[in-house]
C-alpha cells in the first residue's frame, strides 16, 4: 500500500496524461496480478467494483472521529488541515504525521480491511475497526486508504485513463481493455484478463448490472434537425426511477442508475418473471394512475423504504415502461442498432397480456419525425400526457453503457427558476476547497426567510473568488465547516421541481438546483416567496393531485 500511495503522490504532481499512464502501467506490471487487480480498481477511487453491492458506510463524520482519535488534534486544528486540502485524506496525511507506528498495509489487506467495513454492524464497530487501521499504518497510507473509503482520489486519474495505463502495461487494444470493463463491470477483472491474453472472453452476466447508456441534451427541436438529418425516433421521456432488469433462473433484480439494487417494487417481479427466456432490460419505473403519470416528487415516496408497506403500492402504483433490450437468452445483443433490438423487445413483451388501465410493463411510446415541426409536435405530445418532453435516438445507434454522445439526445420542458438569497455558505471540496462556493439559499415568509435548497454549481471562479471575499466580510455566525451570512446576495437558480422535504424550515426542497446567474439588480424584498414556491409545487402535480390534498 506505501508503494501504491507513492505512486499515486507522483501521478498527483504531473498534469500530463501520457505521464500518469506510464506511471499506473509501470507500477502495475511490477506486481503480481492479483495485486496488480487490486491496485487498477484502487486507481479509480473504488473501493469495490462496480457491478459489487458492498458499501462501507462510513461517512465524513466517522473519519472525523477515527482521525481526531488518533492524531489528539484540536477542532481547530482538523478544520484548518481540511481546509488546506479540501479532502479528509488530504488533511489525514498532515494530522497523523508522527501519531502512527508507520507498519505499511499490503494491498490484500487493504482490501480486505474494506470489506470487513462493509461487514461490519453499526458505527461504533466501524469506528473501532477504522480507527486501529489509522493507528496502525504510514501517514502516507492514511491518506489514500481514506480517500479511496470516500471515493474521492483527486489524483487527475479518471477510470479512462487507467483503461489506457492496461492497455499500455499488457499490449492489448484499448477497445478491447474498455469492453471488458465494460461487461464485467471491474476493472480488476479486466486486468487479470489482459494479462493472461483472454480478453475476448470477457461476458456479459446476469444480476452484474453494466452502465445505462446516457443521452445529452438538446434546447430545441431544430438541434434535432440538425442531429438527425435523416430523421429519428422520438420516444416520449418518462420522469420516474430509471432500472435496469435483470432476469434469468427465476429470478428478478432491478438496479438503478448508481447500479445499486432497487427493492422497493416488489410488484413488478412477478409480471416479469412471466416473460419468456433470460433478458436484461432497460426502462423507466413510473407511477401510473388513471392512465397518467404521477409527479415525481409524489412518486419518490416509493424510494426508500427498507419494508415493504402495503398502502404504498395500492396508493401509489408502479409501471415498468421498458425502452431498450441489452441481452437476451445469453446473445449481448448491445452492439445491433437500435431498430434490430427494438424489434427483439417488442416480440419480448408481445408476451404481456394489455389489459385495461395500466399494465405493469409497458413499451415505450414512439413516433418518428424529422422536420422541426415534427419534433416540436412530439414533444407538445409527450408534454400534453404528463411526460418530461422526449429522447430523440438515431434508428441506427448501438446501446453504449455508462457513455453521453449524440446518439440519443433529451428535449425538455423548460426549467423554472427562482430568485432567492444566500443565508448561509460553505466552503468547497478538491479545487474549491479553499473558497466559499457551495450556498444554502432562502426565499421570503413574511417577514423571514425560509431555506429552499443548496446549489454548488453555476458561477465562475471569478464570480466564486469575489463572492469568497464579500461573504467573509459579512459573516454573521461561525458554525464550523459552515457560516451563516448576511442575506444580502441575490441570485436566481433554475431547478428540475420541487418536492416536499421536512430538511428545510420552509417545508419544500429544490430537485437539482443550479445557480443561473447573480441577480445585484434585484433587492432582497423583491425575490420570490414560499406562497410562489407552493404554486410551482401544485402546478407541477397536476389537477387530480392538487384535488386530492384540498
Amino acid at each position: 500500500m506505501l508503494r501504491f500511495a507513492q505512486t499515486c503522490e507522483r501521478i498527483a504532481a504531473t498534469s500530463k496524461k501520457l505521464q500518469k499512464t506510464r506511471l499506473v502501467a509501470d507500477y502495475l506490471l511490477s506486481l503480481d496480478i492479483e495485486d496488480a487487480a487490486r491496485a487498477a480498481l484502487f486507481f479509480t477511487g473504488r473501493a469495490f467494483p462496480r457491478f459489487a453491492e458492498d458499501v462501507t458506510q462510513v461517512g465524513g463524520s466517522l473519519i472525523w472521529q477515527a482521525l481526531a482519535a488518533v492524531s489528539s488534534a484540536s477542532a481547530g486544528e482538523m478544520e484548518a488541515g481540511y481546509r488546506r486540502y479540501g479532502d479528509l485524506g488530504g488533511a489525514a496525511g498532515e494530522l497523523l504525521a508522527g501519531k502512527t507506528e508507520n507498519r505499511s498495509l499490503s494491498l490484500a489487506e487493504a482490501q480486505n480491511t474494506l470489506r470487513e467495513l462493509a461487514a461490519r454492524r453499526g458505527p461504533g464497530q466501524k469506528l473501532e475497526l477504522l480507527t486501529q487501521i489509522l493507528r496502525r499504518v504510514t501517514p502516507l497510507e492514511a491518506k489514500y486508504f481514506i480517500k479511496i473509503l470516500t471515493g474521492e482520489l483527486r489524483i487527475g486519474l479518471v477510470e479512462g485513463l487507467v483503461e489506457e495505463a492496461l492497455a499500455r502495461a499488457y499490449d492489448r487494444p484499448l477497445t478491447e481493455i474498455q469492453r471488458a470493463n465494460m461487461l464485467t463491470g471491474d476493472i480488476g477483472a479486466a486486468l487479470r484478463l489482459a494479462a493472461t491474453g483472454r480478453l475476448a472472453e470477457a461476458r456479459l452476466r446476469l444480476f452484474h448490472p453494466v452502465g445505462f447508456m446516457l443521452a445529452s441534451a438538446a434546447e430545441t427541436p431544430e438541434d434535432l434537425v440538425s442531429a438527425f438529418p435523416q430523421g429519428g425516433v422520438a420516444e416520449e421521456k418518462y420522469d420516474g426511477i430509471r432500472a435496469q432488469i435483470h432476469k434469468g433462473s427465476g429470478k428478478v433484480r432491478l438496479f438503478s442508475r448508481t447500479l445499486d439494487e432497487l427493492v422497493e417494487f416488489l410488484e413488478l417481479e412477478a409480471p416479469l418473471r412471466a416473460l419468456p427466456g433470460e433478458f436484461i432490460l432497460d426502462g423507466e419505473i413510473v407511477g401510473w394512475r388513471n392512465g397518467r403519470p404521477v409527479a415525481f416528487t409524489e412518486f419518490q415516496r416509493r424510494l426508500g423504504r427498507k419494508h415493504a408497506e402495503l398502502f404504498l403500492p395500492l396508493e401509489l402504483p408502479a409501471s415498468l415502461i421498458v425502452f431498450d433490450l441489452l441481452w437476451k437468452d445469453g446473445e449481448l445483443i448491445l452492439d445491433q442498432p437500435w431498430t434490430a433490438r427494438r424489434a427483439q423487445l417488442e416480440a419480448l413483451l408481445a408476451a404481456v397480456k394489455q389489459s385495461s388501465g395500466s399494465p405493469a410493463v409497458q413499451l415505450s411510446t414512439l413516433s418518428t419525425a424529422a422536420s422541426e415541426s415534427e419534433w416540436e409536435s412530439a414533444f407538445q405530445a409527450a408534454l400534453t400526457r404528463g411526460h418530461e418532453g422526449i429522447m430523440a435516438k438515431a434508428p441506427d445507434s448501438p446501446y453504449v453503457p455508462g457513455r453521453r454522445g449524440r446518439y440519443w439526445l433529451k428535449l425538455k420542458r423548460p426549467l423554472a427558476t427562482l430568485d432567492v438569497v444566500v443565508t448561509a455558505v460553505e466552503y468547497g471540496h478538491g479545487r474549491r476547497h479553499a473558497v466559499l462556493s457551495d450556498y444554502t439559499f432562502s426565499v421570503r415568509d413574511g417577514d423571514r426567510l425560509v431555506t429552499v435548497g443548496k446549489a454548488y454549481s453555476g458561477l465562475t471562479d471569478v464570480e466564486i473568488r469575489d463572492l469568497t471575499e464579500y461573504f467573509q466580510q459579512h459573516i454573521l455566525e461561525n458554525l464550523g465547516f459552515r457560516f451563516r451570512v448576511e442575506p444580502s446576495v441575490v441570485i436566481e437558480v433554475a431547478f428540475n421541481n420541487i418536492q416536499r422535504s421536512s430538511r428545510h424550515e420552509s417545508g419544500f426542497a429544490l430537485r437539482f438546483p443550479r445557480i443561473v446567474r447573480l441577480r445585484p439588480d434585484k433587492p432582497v424584498a423583491e425575490i420570490d416567496t414560499l406562497e410562489r414556491v407552493r404554486e410551482v409545487y401544485e402546478r407541477q402535480q397536476g389537477p387530480e393531485r392538487q384535488a386530492q390534498e384540498s
